[in-house]
């Protein structure tokens, strides 16, 4: 299986921290943004991880990065050219990379303490299929998100872009696994009413045919959607590896 951080986007709502550098490469705590997925990945057991950025910003994760060996990977880079393209059609410039592997896709503002190792293992043995990540949050609030509903065994039933009424308190997180038709379906999409390739209706084509899993993290954060999302991100991250947790 080989690894996938989508670090792209124009970060608007992150101005003006974002005018002269990636909201991927901000510190959270003690490392910049982009540690954190890719430590996850590395700690998952993946050797190869494409990095998808825009073109602005691209030279910044290689004088970062360089070629991963600080994190016992090999490292790849690619430039999404229209930054509004979407998620899906983010994932769907790795197809030449991916070379007819399964892929695990993260978000590059997406932190998290979940190992992602056991599922990881457990997917390479699947035939086919996708496995999406959820986090159960209080009250209404998983509205703001894509919500998920699966049954007792962790089968997707439904998936909703941002519902008024919400059928769970599931929201959908942005780590991803994919097998290979991933790039097949992603062709067969069409731009949603925003104009993008949406990853929720990629992730329902394997709803569709009954092969879509979700497994519940206990803890996660989308550092990159606001201000205050990211002072709460290095205020949890600091609190949580100073306690060790983390």
């Amino acid at each position: 299986m080989k690894g996938v951080i989508l670090a792209g986007g124009l970060a608007t709502r992150l101005r003006p921290l974002t005018w002269v550098t990636n909201k991927h490469l901000l510190p959270i705590y003690n490392k910049p943004m982009i540690y954190y997925p890719l430590e996850s990945l590395a700690k998952a057991g993946i050797k190869e991880v494409l990095i998808s950025s825009s073109p602005d910003h691209a030279g910044q994760f290689t004088n970062l990065l360089k070629g991963g060996d600080d994190f016992g990977v090999k490292l790849y880079y690619s430039v999404q050219q229209n930054p509004k393209g979407g998620i899906a059609h983010a994932i769907g410039l790795a197809e030449e990379f991916a070379k007819g592997e399964k892929i695990a896709v993260v978000l590059g503002d997406n932190i998290f303490n979940y190992d992602l190792k056991p599922t990881v293992d457990k997917f390479t043995k699947k035939d086919k299929g996708a496995m999406v990540f959820g986090i159960r949050m209080p009250g209404m609030e998983s509205k703001h998100y894509g919500v998920i509903e699966i049954d007792q065994s962790g089968k997707v039933i439904s998936i909703e872009e941002k519902p008024e009424s919400p059928k769970s308190n599931i929201a959908q997180t942005g780590i991803y696994i994919y097998d290979e038709r991933v790039f097949d379906f992603i062709r067969k999409q069409k731009p949603s009413a925003r104009g993008e390739l949406e990853v929720t209706d990629l992730n329902n084509f394997y709803l569709k045919e009954g092969s879509l899993d979700c497994t519940l993290l206990d803890w996660w954060i989308d550092a990159g959607t606001s201000h205050d999302e990211l002072l709460r991100a290095n205020n949890l991250v600091a609190d949580k590896v100073i306690t060790g947790q983390l």
